[in-house]
């Protein structure tokens, strides 16, 4: 058995977060649109309404996941949407509230999200996803989570508002882009961590750039207009769905 297949069955076994497969991937990216649809229609509604259903989820999710001490499908990725949710309004607060542009706004997540890279690094040795069984680990894991959040949604606004793309050319560019680190790691077999990581980031603007597409109106980036609140509810179920599929399949989840 390789190494790295050796490090994934004994992530399975003891790693505080999910496994990296292709149900994982799926998840992600629904998380991500999900998290830009939810956002942006509570937003509409009420920007108050929206930052207490944004802090409220992390406060509950988080709550369950950290005290978990084990990877639980509905507990994780419930933790990952509320942190999709979360991390949109990070990104647009500062370009709503403090008029910061989208470039300043992608420079500051990026400086930030590297920030907790490498005191990660220097503090636990490791940033690989295998090595989550320990507090510190996982909170430096949701920590660097947040931040690719925040920078994945800026970026995702850049190219779609900034750059005058559009939210399915920004879809096409991110899907292109997304399919590099998976190459350069199938012909290398080298830098696991490095790919995984870019990878991780490239999903949060892809999937906002979807999101966006079907929701937002034709005269906003030529979106479909069907609205942001009801692609939300379809992501949801969507997010219900593969969640309750991840249980089904995993069975009774074994403890760290």
């Amino acid at each position: 058995m390789t190494d790295v297949s050796t490090r994934a069955n004994h992530a399975s076994i003891i790693s505080w977060v999910a496994p990296v497969g292709v149900m994982f991937w799926i998840l992600k990216l629904i998380t991500t649109a999900f998290g830009e649809a939810a956002s942006d229609g509570l937003a509409r509604i009420s920007p108050a309404l929206a930052a207490l259903v944004g802090v409220a989820g992390i406060i509950v999710t988080f709550a369950g996941q950290t005290h978990a001490h084990r990877y639980l499908p509905g507990r994780y990725w419930s933790s990952v949407a509320a942190v999709a949710v979360f991390g949109t309004m990070l990104a647009d607060g500062l370009h709503v509230a403090l008029g910061l542009p989208y470039p300043v706004t992608s420079v500051l997540y990026a400086v930030a999200t590297a920030g907790v890279f490498i005191v990660w690094r220097r503090m636990e040795g490791t940033i690989s996803i295998h090595d989550i069984f320990t507090v510190p680990r996982e909170r430096f894991y949701w920590a660097a989570v947040m931040g690719t959040f925040a920078l994945g949604t800026a970026v995702g606004d850049l190219t779609a508002a900034t750059l005058g793309l559009g939210f399915w050319p920004s879809a096409a560019l991110f899907t292109v882009l997304i399919a590099m680190p998976a190459i350069a790691w199938g012909c290398t077999r080298r830098h696991e961590v490095l790919w995984f990581w870019c990878a991780y980031v490239l999903t949060r603007p892809l999937g906002a750039s979807i999101a966006d597409g079907f929701a937002k109106p034709p005269s906003f980036g030529h979106g479909l207009g069907l609205g942001d609140l009801p692609v939300a509810g379809i992501l949801g179920l969507l997010l219900i769905g593969g969640v309750l599929l991840c249980t089904a399949s995993r069975g009774v989840a074994p403890r760290g």
